[in-house]
């Protein structure tokens, strides 16, 4: 009796086990399964990373069935593990990464690398290849298997003795410090090489190779110049201090970065003229008729109307010239960058012979032995040039005033400003006086 009232107990758990069974199945066939990862593959087995087009690379395959954070990594038998991906955001779906044996940047003990390793070769051996996914509640999956690295190129690009020709640098065109020079030793040849200025907003600046003998991205020296594009009439940045970067990236793919820094002081893109006043003449002279031996004297207004110092050279305002005299007579000679007054005339034989500092000592600042006329100041020039002959051809002699960037431009703007006809009273030749002659306000020697 018992055992009557049991079969149908049993009969009935077996049904019900089958039905849930059933479901399962239906469900499996329906949904498929909920793994995360799936369809893990690694193409090859063994690769050569020796950018000889053979062997080369491989690719990594996967699948992810949900959102989830993906880590590719391998280990050698030592158990050191070595990034390939790490911990990186991907959607579901099927993904493929070609991989040529590079993987984050790593140290070896015996390395003499002078620059950081970006990322780097696996060393030849054999590692076990590991993909790893965890998602979103936390569930990780991996799979893994073995690849072998064989004849892979170990040399890294690294870049020795990076330096700078200066510290501190001055961007103005005022030929002090206007330029940076940086250089370094490239181990060997390489598939990218770039210097750039890093900006505070992450952005970069390239710096341009000043290329010789020894061609972009091959080994030996590299020397790169900079100027802050001011030669260009463009404005360089802010001052302060900058990192300057290169990095080298060889065929392989393995990366280097080296890192130097510089600051910038009294940067900008000089802008000078002489003023125009609201009423009266840009230059004024003392007369307009001058005798043979008598001095003809002119007075003007140099502003700096710029954000950066301009440096200016002698001598200083108020010297008179005799006519047959220049700047150089009196020992000024041209000094690249500086800005100084000048006046010409038609027929001259050098151009803007008379020359002046752009202020007096009470008007500028001095900078490390150097004279400035600081942004936004004004000062007043003036000057003289004795007559002691008929200076130019004509009569009366059109003469005017320029502000001259020595080695570098009179802008069109501060060439021949307020021309005027100066007469020249002169006798004839048989009648010409003898001037006075005078000692020549030679340029202070240096102690």
């Amino acid at each position: 009796m018992f055992e009557q009232k049991r079969t149908p107990l049993i009969v009935g758990a077996l049904a019900l086990i089958l039905v849930l069974l059933a479901v399962a199945i239906g469900w499996r066939v329906v949904r498929g399964d909920d793994s995360l990862l799936r369809n893990v593959n690694i193409a090859a087995s063994e690769i050569s990373p020796n950018a000889d087009g053979v062997d080369d690379v491989t690719t990594i395959s996967y699948r992810l069935s949900r959102n989830g954070r993906v880590s590719i990594y391998f280990e050698n038998e030592n158990g050191d593990r070595f990034y390939f991906r790490e911990e990186k955001p991907r959607g579901a779906g099927d993904y493929r990464v070609a991989f040529s044996g590079i993987v984050d940047g790593f140290t070896l003990p015996d390395d003499q690398v002078q620059g950081q390793i970006l990322s780097r070769l696996l060393p030849d051996g054999l590692y076990t290849w590991t993909v790893e996914a965890t998602d979103e509640r936390g569930v990780t999956e991996r799979q893994q298997g073995q690849i072998t690295i064989r004849n892979g190129d170990p040399e890294l690009p690294d870049m020795r003795n990076f330096s700078l020709d200066r510290t501190i640098f001055t961007p103005n065109r005022d030929g002090i410090d206007d330029r940076l020079r940086a250089q370094f030793f490239l181990i060997k040849d390489v598939a990218d090489l770039r210097v750039f200025l890093l900006m505070p907003d992450g952005s970069e600046q390239p710096v341009l190779e000043y290329e010789q003998n020894v061609p972009a991205r091959a080994a030996g020296w590299h020397y790169y110049d900079y100027a802050g594009g001011v030669d260009e009439g463009a404005t360089p940045p802010p001052d302060g201090t900058y990192p300057i970067v290169a990095i080298a990236r060889d065929k392989e793919g393995q990366v280097v970065r080296v890192e130097n820094e510089f600051t910038i002081q009294y940067g900008g893109v000089p802008r000078a003229h002489i003023f125009p006043p609201p009423t009266g003449d840009t230059v004024s002279w003392n007369v307009t008729a001058v005798a043979i031996c008598d001095t003809l004297y002119f007075t003007l207004t140099v502003e700096n109307y710029g954000t950066t110092p301009i440096r200016t050279s002698g001598p200083p305002p108020g010297t008179v010239y005799d006519s047959d005299w220049n700047y150089n007579t009196l020992g000024w000679f041209t000094e690249s960058g500086a800005f100084r007054v000048g006046i010409g005339y038609e027929n001259e034989i050098t151009n803007y012979p008379y020359r002046w500092a752009v202020g007096s000592a009470e008007d500028l600042t001095e900078i490390d032995g150097h004279y400035y006329l600081m942004p936004g100041d004004r000062a007043v020039v003036t000057g003289g040039i004795r007559l002691t002959n008929v200076f130019g051809v004509r009569n009366p002699q059109p003469v005017w005033a320029g502000l001259i960037h020595e080695d570098v431009e009179v802008s069109q703007f501060n060439s021949r400003v307020d021309p005027a006809a100066i007469l020249v009273d002169a006798p004839d030749e048989g009648h010409m006086p003898t001037c006075e002659p005078r000692d020549l306000p030679l340029r202070p020697q240096k102690e």
